[in-house]
């Protein structure tokens, strides 16, 4: 895991164990950068799911999604998960690259995962809703694979 310290001068960057701790603890979305077509950026907030065995990052969305289409053309991602609020302030933000899933049971794996992180259990409307979609193939999960991550704590 390679990490570099996003502010020289100001706090202190993150330890390894403290980046995977962030990544895999936090509820907070990530905000994922694309190119378009007419090579301008986008931004995308959603919800992620961080294997630290893998040390990948998962994201499900729809297949017809913009940052589907963007990542098509464009598999190089850049992504920023941040804490601003309260203090003591600290986040991750990084590049990497893209893999398309479109296998359903994997993409059902990984949105249950997504559920139970961000609303708790699986039985709730939402949850439901969604793992819908994913079974009835309608979703892609997108799997970051981090060339870098650049991180940040303002703990002192």
């Amino acid at each position: 895991m390679k990490i570099l310290h996003a502010t020289p001068g100001y706090g202190s960057p993150l330890t390894e164990q403290e980046t995977k701790n962030f990544l895999s603890e936090s509820k907070l979305n990530a905000y994922l950068g694309t190119i378009n077509e007419k090579q301008e950026p986008n931004v995308h907030p959603t919800w992620f799911y961080y294997d630290d065995l893998s040390n990948k990052i998962y994201v499900e969305t729809s297949g017809r999604s913009k940052k589907s289409s963007n990542i098509n053309n464009n598999n190089t991602i850049y992504f920023c998960i941040d804490k601003p609020n309260p203090p003591p302030f600290k986040g991750v933000k990084g590049k990497g690259s893209v893999k398309v899933h479109e296998e359903i049971d994997f993409n059902v794996f990984i949105a249950e995962k997504l559920m139970l992180k961000y609303r708790g259990d699986l039985e709730n409307p939402m949850a439901r809703s969604l793992i819908k979609f994913v079974k009835n193939g309608e979703t892609v999960v997108l799997e970051i694979n981090p060339e870098y991550y650049s991180t940040w704590y303002y703990n002192k």
